[in-house]
């Protein structure tokens, strides 16, 4: 993995529609590309992680020029990479949030975010939302064997929440064909873990990344290609009438388990 350093002009970003899953008004991302790699996800592309040295001195500038609103911190790639370690980047940004009154809502799957519960825990309505694809290892494994593992991430909902820190899970995204079946298991365990609410949302595959993902199947995993290939067609998104059945059986099993499904 390459690591290079560099400068931006901007960082905050304003959510011009209602953001009806995570709840956010800005989003901030410290890196660009991301080191973990899931197969899934089309930040697994370019092997160089740009980290956005001067990151801090910009957000203190543009949140001043703002309402005050929740900041989803790592919307496209992890604000919590193992480079993070060494930069701390992303914790200096939230000494910036914390000290402008702003809220946070932070997109993650590594357990580095628990460094940093001490300013987390004194930010107004923060929220940590930890991504898991299954609690099975196998499959984990197959798709993002690059972090840490689902039962150590079900440990950082405990851990956090035990700190008062408003923590929930996202099985995002769903992986048609490899977690439905495990669906009422999965959601019956990450309510024991104490997680506040699960949301979820399908898997998208789009351009190059949809080849890319095709591809693995294929190679990988050659049963599941062509019900792939049914299920997503010329789309980018799965079959409209898939998404409904896994919408509605979300909705039913959180109510059983009388968990949210919503943050």
């Amino acid at each position: 993995m390459d690591y290079r350093y560099i400068k931006v002009n901007s960082l905050l970003n304003k959510i011009t529609t209602k953001d009806t899953l995570f709840g956010g008004n800005y989003t901030i991302d410290p890196y660009q590309n991301c080191e973990f790699g899931c197969i899934y996800c089309d930040s697994s592309f370019d092997k160089t992680i740009y980290i956005k040295s001067n990151a801090n001195e910009i957000l203190k500038k543009e949140l001043k020029k703002v309402d005050k609103g929740i900041i989803i911190v790592g919307s496209v790639h992890d604000p919590y990479q193992k480079i993070e370690q060494n930069t701390k980047l992303t914790r200096d940004l939230l000494k910036t949030i914390l000290q402008n009154n702003f809220s946070c809502h932070i997109l993650t799957k590594s357990d580095l975010v628990l460094r940093d519960i001490d300013i987390l825990s004194k930010i107004d309505n923060c929220t940590v939302t930890v991504s898991i694809v299954s609690l099975n290892e196998t499959i984990s494994n197959i798709f993002e064997k690059n972090v840490v593992s689902p039962s150590q991430r079900l440990k950082i909902i405990q851990k956090l929440n035990n700190q008062a820190i408003r923590a929930g899970v996202a099985i995002i995204p769903l992986l048609p064909f490899f977690v439905e079946n495990e669906l009422e298991k999965t959601i019956k365990i990450i309510k024991n873990h104490n997680a506040r609410y699960i949301l979820h949302k399908n898997l998208e595959l789009k351009g190059d990344q949809k080849t890319k993902f095709l591809n693995f199947l294929k190679n990988n995993h050659p049963e599941s290609l062509e019900k792939y290939g049914k299920l997503f067609k010329n789309n980018y998104a799965p079959d409209l009438s898939y998404i409904k059945k896994i919408d509605r059986l979300f909705v039913k099993l959180c109510k059983r388990y009388k968990i949210k499904n919503k943050v």
